[in-house]
């Protein structure tokens, strides 16, 4: 929802700080406070907005079963002539049966999807070559590398052999979480990676060298552990980058990245390595391919999606002209929470931490109940809040782009862009990654949303 100039549709100006060799996004700042900028509250005042085109046609109304988006055409570059067929049963990749009873008893997996049915074989047969691939969100990519970790590990060695790295601490429990339950059978013993919240940090110096088997966290804590040599990487046998266009690229995590690739392949250097994306920019891709090859020295395989057809169809995107943020308020308030309230949970997309504020003050006012997600936070307070949103306790988060990427929760039908993502190096241009991983919160595996 957003007015005609992302850049200039009425919320407060970001401030623009120094560039540093610390990452920077729209999440990571605070709006210029404006003094003489009143809050939007309660009002008689109506916008001045067209809100029947929001209506829904309850005729048309489609389910909310999952459904395969196999509509879409992915492409696999193999550098090889190793064969590879596709698995169209799980039973086709030659699983353990504790996994296999994972995924059809845990997860209720009936068949694997397309993304699946092309990308685990690439993961399972041997040689084992390292893979760079892109797929709508919601296709199935999480389980893609969880089983592909899952596959390679030896319950019988008690040292890290798998290692997932995550942009947040949000994506990392959120994989954990489908990691344990996939799991469930096999014994395998895992640790998560993540900053210590303040009633249970320990001191590096004090923590005991990691011998659970399977690591997922992010880049700045995994960094450390590795340099501390409280985490062992000699007998690493595949490493993960979930959100990897993010992970590696030089507005993101790169360096932590690279110098965590350069030390797995120096302590193995038959690692294999998997990088997952939505969305690759053209730089993006050409530093990846460049860095996968000239560290592990050896070819790679890939499958992408062409970005014309990242957009999932099965997501119904609205465009709502409002002439200023009261006006956006209004039309949450009188339309889209009737509508949210119908289709299920709801997650409001803000671009800083203090439009997330204002908004949130303006909705309580109007006496809707909403929680807020931010990096600003408490470590402890944004599990809490994550928590209850998974538990359905609370309907509708609003958020920054810390849950743009990789969040998963069935029940979110319905994504709000109160804000539409622009590039913090260049404001008045477009983030079409990041919006395309905003609608990726919503149809998640083939569901029909709205936008």
């Amino acid at each position: 929802m957003e007015g005609n100039h992302p850049a200039a549709d009425g919320s407060s100006a970001a401030t623009m700080e120094p560039k540093s060799l610390q990452s920077k996004s729209w999440a990571d700042v605070a709006d210029e406070p404006d003094p003489e900028q009143e809050q939007p509250g309660p009002s008689d005042e109506k916008s001045d907005v067209q809100l029947d085109s929001l209506a829904i046609d309850e005729s048309k109304r489609v389910n909310n079963n999952l459904t395969d988006p196999d509509d879409s055409r992915i492409e696999a570059v193999t550098s090889d002539d190793t064969p590879y067929t596709s698995a169209k049963r799980f039973e086709d990749l030659n699983l353990s049966p504790e996994l296999l009873k994972g995924l059809y008893i845990e997860m209720k997996f009936e068949r694997p999807s397309k993304i699946q049915t092309i990308s685990l074989p690439m993961i399972l047969t041997p040689p084992y070559k390292n893979l760079i691939a892109q797929a709508h969100n919601g296709s199935g990519k999480t389980t893609c590398f969880v089983l592909g970790m899952l596959s390679r590990v030896d319950p019988n060695l008690k040292a890290p052999q798998a290692l997932c790295i995550c942009p947040t601490r949000e994506l990392a429990i959120q994989n954990m979480e489908v990691l344990l339950k996939m799991g469930k059978y096999t014994g395998i013993t895992t640790e998560l990676a993540i900053p210590s919240d303040s009633a249970n940090y320990i001191p590096i110096q004090k923590r005991p060298p990691i011998t659970e088997q399977v690591i997922i966290g992010t880049p700045g804590t995994i960094s450390k552990w590795v340099v501390a040599r409280k985490l062992g990487v000699n007998q690493m046998k595949i490493l993960v980058f979930d959100e990897a266009d993010h992970m590696l690229a030089e507005s993101g995590f790169q360096d932590e990245s690279v110098k965590i690739m350069k030390a797995i392949q120096k302590g193995n250097s038959s690692c294999q390595v998997l990088l997952f994306s939505a969305t690759f920019d053209d730089a993006v891709q050409a530093f990846v391919s460049k860095i996968v090859k000239e560290i592990f020295v050896r070819d790679y395989n890939q499958m992408f999606v062409k970005k014309e057809e990242l957009s999932l169809e099965s997501v119904k995107q609205y465009k709502v002209q409002c002439p200023d943020e009261l006006s956006k308020i209004m039309v949450i308030k009188d339309k889209i929470f009737e509508i949210g309230e119908k289709v299920g949970q709801t997650i409001i997309f803000v671009r800083s931490r203090n439009s997330a504020s204002m908004l949130h003050q303006a909705l309580v006012k109007y006496g809707y109940e909403v929680t807020t997600i931010q990096g600003a936070l408490k470590q402890e307070d944004r599990d809490r809040i994550i928590k209850e949103f998974k538990e359905g306790l609370t309907q509708v988060l609003i958020s920054t782009d810390l849950l743009a990427r990789g969040f998963d929760q069935s029940q979110v039908n319905l994504v709000v862009n109160f804000n539409l993502p622009v590039r913090y190096d260049s404001p008045s241009e477009p983030d079409y990654e990041v919006y395309l991983h905003r609608v990726g919160r919503a149809g998640r595996f083939g569901r029909k949303e709205i936008i």
